[in-house]
């Protein structure tokens, strides 16, 4: 049986969130395949708990030693949302270690982290995007500026960041400044964005060497002004409707804007692409999640199961397409 290490937790505000993600994808794993061992990851400690006691692992070759016996890992399915987990830096290390995993490459994570440049990295596919202005920490726009350039309302968000942490529906110039500093406590640039109204879809992706799999739609529908931090995650806050009811045209068109954003930036594995649908039917992308939420109420999991297809599948089929490519 193969040892998978199983990468959960991270140093963002989605900690808690990705440990709850890694305790469903750990109980449906194949059991008959592989063993794995869920790996707590918060800043340098890499740490097993099992009945009380903890182990830490030796990130000189990432390996484990448990009571005496050391155990060395074939691969690493990673479910940290948020930093070290999407933005890089995990899969730098695992990729100077030789270290086979499940998502997509330093590189990729890089681009897909950063809003900014998601956006200009599917700028040319056609894909719809908002209009928007970056800000660093030394900037000064004036809000009457910024207001006169994107209109109202209009969304204020952290450039590097998930769950919809920092980010604020802003309805007047007054709230802009408010809602800029609260965007910068999550990340050193903020991005202003055009309000566009319409329906939020989510299309979940998968592409392995021998198929795409294009998950049926989500309809994403919010009872707070947006689907923020708070819908995503409490029970009874947001409604998700699954296959969403849409055209077939627009079914069509989103999966194929998923498609090409998903290549644009060079995605590996399992990822969700979020889009607004405005009432005339064209798509406007959201944002690239590129380990998107696992847990009991997470969209994708919903996906795969309206596909007809189970998450053990799923798992086994991330797992064997990268380790049979290596």
């Amino acid at each position: 049986m193969r040892n998978i290490a199983l990468l959960a937790g991270g140093n963002s505000s989605e900690r808690e969130i990705a440990l709850q993600s890694a305790a469903q994808v750990r109980e449906a794993f194949d059991k008959e395949r592989y063993n794995v061992w869920l790996i707590d990851v918060h800043g340098r400690s890499f740490t097993y708990r099992n009945e009380g006691q903890e182990y830490q692992m030796d990130l000189n070759d990432f390996s484990l030693t448990v009571e005496g016996e050391k155990i060395e890992f074939e691969y690493a399915y990673i479910m940290i949302h948020g930093t070290p987990g999407e933005d890089g830096h995990i899969q730098g290390y695992l990729e100077m270690m030789g270290v086979p995993f499940s998502s997509c490459d330093m590189v990729s994570s890089v681009i897909t982290f950063d809003k900014v440049t998601t956006k200009r990295a599917v700028a040319d596919t056609g894909v719809g995007l908002a209009k928007g202005l970056l800000l660093r920490e030394e900037d000064w726009i004036a809000p009457d500026a910024i207001v006169a350039e994107l209109g109202l309302p209009l969304f204020v968000k952290p450039n590097a960041s998930g769950s919809s942490c920092g980010v604020t529906k802003v309805k007047s110039a007054e709230e802009l400044p408010e809602a800029i500093f609260k965007a910068f406590d999550e990340s050193p640039e903020v991005l202003v964005e055009e309000f566009i109204a319409g329906r939020e879809m989510a299309c979940g992706v998968l592409v392995t060497s021998e198929k795409e799999y294009l998950f049926p739609i989500t309809e994403v529908v919010a009872k707070n002004e947006f689907f923020d931090y708070e819908a995503k995650y409490t029970a009874g806050m947001s409604d998700e409707i699954t296959p969403a009811e849409i055209t077939p045209e627009i079914a069509d068109k989103l999966h194929e804007m998923t498609l090409a954003a998903y290549k644009a930036c060079r995605c590996k594995g399992l990822a969700r692409v979020d889009f607004i649908v405005t009432p005339e039917g064209e798509p406007y992308m959201i944002e690239i999640n590129t380990i998107p939420g696992m847990s009991g109420g997470s969209i994708v999991p919903k996906q795969i199961r309206a596909a007809g297809m189970t998450m053990t599948e799923v798992l086994t089929l991330i797992i064997e397409d990268e380790l049979c490519n290596q």
